[in-house]
């Protein structure tokens, strides 16, 4: 059903990359090589404080620490090179088995993940956040760090997450807004207006989740960046049976 090319399932419809889908995932498919470097740097010249610490927030978030019993399944959407990877790992019970989803639809940002990481664990594919190839609650958790407010259809993407996400799991959605309880100074103002070229209104998302998701909660974990947080509840779109054996791309 999906074409196969030098190894990596490419899980879209090319036509329906469209808008601001198709100059992100140019600019991430080139400019890979430098994302990380400039991550690292950025984030405390905006006054973000250290990249360890806002993933240790987002990541705290997931609530990994209460699932179980094995096996589990986790999807990062938008994994990018897999700065994420080693803190979901980590963050886990101890000697749960796992399977950790991970999909992006910038080719140069998977090839940097899959050469960072070479774990049993990670399964890695193109794909686009707009209409994710899973079934209906089909993992444990759901995760989206840097992508949301660029994405052409938000509330679509919104709506995608929940679908896969098992009932009751949260889905946890992090990126950029400037910090409206903060004392912005205009150098804050300038940095946050760079790193945001291509969105003049980065805000929370929190009226585009679904209709019928319970426990939503936007938080500022850091300057320049927020955490959505939702539910879908039981007997919602999320509530069916779950495949008895892994999902495996052909």
């Amino acid at each position: 059903m999906w074409p196969i090319e030098r190894g990596l399932a490419r899980l879209y419809e090319e036509r329906e990359v469209r808008g601001n889908d198709r100059l992100l995932r140019a600019i991430y498919h080139h400019l890979a090589p430098l994302h990380d470097p400039v991550v690292a740097v950025a984030l405390p010249l905006c006054g973000s404080g250290r990249e360890t610490e806002l993933r240790r927030r987002a990541i705290a978030r997931m609530a990994l620490g209460e699932l179980g019993p094995d096996p589990v399944r986790i999807l990062e959407v938008g994994i990018g090179s897999g700065s994420n990877v080693g803190w979901i790992r980590d963050h886990l019970p101890a000697g749960v088995r796992f399977e950790l989803w991970g999909v992006d639809l910038a080719e140069g940002m998977i090839r940097l993940c899959e050469r960072r990481w070479s774990e049993p664990f990670l399964r890695l594919a193109m794909a686009d956040a707009h209409a994710l190839p899973f079934p209906d609650g089909f993992f444990d958790r759901v995760v989206h760090i840097g992508a949301t407010n660029n994405y052409r259809d938000p509330e679509r993407a919104l709506a995608e997450m929940g679908r896969v996400a098992r009932a009751g799991t949260p889905v946890v959605v992090v990126d950029e807004r400037l910090d409206p309880g903060a004392r912005n100074s205009l150098y804050h103002r300038a940095m946050f207006r760079l790193v945001t070229f291509y969105d003049w209104a980065p805000r929370a998302p929190a009226s585009l989740v679904p209709r019928d998701a319970v426990e939503v909660r936007d938080e500022q974990i850091a300057r320049f960046f927020y955490c959505l947080t939702f539910r879908m509840p039981a007997g919602g779109p999320s509530s069916v049976i779950r495949a008895a054996g892994p999902f495996e791309a052909t």
